[in-house]
């Protein structure tokens, strides 16, 4: 007699993925490889599932480094206890934004390379703008500054996020280097006089001074 056949295994749906998982692993790939390695199929390969199961949790690539961006302003951006003098309150606004990008570059790429931002760094933004207003600048002057200062922020951590990576992957010495160690002091002076330790004094942590000098600078425009 023919014997029973088993029964069929019916397939399940796939596992569920949660939208905490979609960001944390998100988080991982830009920040090991890069924003531009970001992808929602890169994304769905790294989590075991398909792109269109990710569609329901963000609608787009945007939408996602959007979602990067709050998670990160939540569990980063520190509001500090705002000084009295709104000078100071600009400073100190600044310089937070500074320390949490600093320790984590890959969003200053995101925020410089499309018009996103986190509602969450608002606060940030509110703290510098009036503090302008509060010195004197009119709101328009105001959100000239900010922008200064954004720039001045942004560019900073860049320059130096990108410095740091080249020397963790080649310990040869800079075209820049090797063009300081052989200046002309009859052509260029004052560079040769510093080219010994031009490096050395360009690796300094500067940023407070360089921003205090830049807010000095505004305010003295009012």
């Amino acid at each position: 007699m023919p014997q029973p056949s088993a029964p069929r295994k019916t397939l399940g749906r796939p596992p569920r993925i949660s939208l905490e998982e979609i960001v944390e692993t998100a988080s991982r790939i830009v920040a090991e490889e890069g924003v531009n390695r970001l992808t929602m199929r890169r994304l769905a390969t790294e989590i075991g599932s398909t792109p269109m199961a990710l569609y329901h949790h963000v609608r787009d690539k945007e939408d996602l480094l959007v979602l990067l961006l709050d998670d990160f302003a939540t569990r980063t951006l520190r509001r500090p206890e705002p000084p009295a003098h709104p000078r100071e309150r600009i400073v100190a606004a600044a310089a937070a934004i500074h320390e949490a990008l600093a320790a984590c570059p890959w969003i200053t790429e995101v925020l410089t390379a499309d018009d996103l931002m986190s509602t969450s760094a608002l606060w940030f933004v509110e703290q510098i703008v009036d503090g302008l207003v509060e010195c004197g600048l009119t709101p328009e002057q105001a959100v000239r500054g900010y922008r200064a200062i954004w720039y001045y922020t942004a560019g900073e951590i860049m320059v130096r996020a990108a410095a740091a990576q080249r020397r963790a992957n080649d310990d040869r010495a800079t075209y820049r280097e090797r063009v300081f160690a052989d200046l002309d002091p009859g052509e260029l002076p004052r560079l040769a006089q510093v080219a010994d330790h031009w490096a050395s004094l360009t690796a300094e942590d500067t940023y407070l001074e360089g921003l205090r000098a830049l807010v000095d600078g505004l305010l003295a425009t009012r």
